[in-house]
């Protein structure tokens, strides 16, 4: 069964979006490298407080944990072009089978 994985980071959103918006090569090399890795889907958002926020499904945490640590090099300029402050904070989110499951193709 697949993890969801969020990253939360102390970063300035406007300025990932410029960044972005200026590297679309970038962007998509650590897509592809990520999808290599098994990446099942990825999204960034901002919570409106100053945090950027990364949702990403992955088949294991494992898959996850090793693009995480070959991608670094990738990541870094788009974290400091995004401001980023500190370490990001990761967590695994196991799916609860209750029966209820709606969308992303449930």
């Amino acid at each position: 069964m697949s993890v969801i994985v969020t990253v939360r980071i102390k970063a300035d959103a406007n300025k990932l979006e410029t960044w972005a918006a200026a590297n679309k090569d970038s962007l998509h090399q650590i897509r592809e490298k990520a999808k290599n890795h098994g990446a099942i889907a990825h999204r960034f958002y901002s919570d409106g407080n100053g945090n950027v926020i990364v949702i990403d499904e992955w088949p294991d945490r494992e898959s996850f944990q090793a693009f995480f640590s070959e991608s670094q090099a990738d990541v870094g300029p788009l974290m400091a072009a995004a401001s980023a402050q500190g370490e990001p904070e990761v967590s695994f989110l196991r799916e609860l089978q209750t029966g209820d499951a709606y969308g992303w193709g449930a």
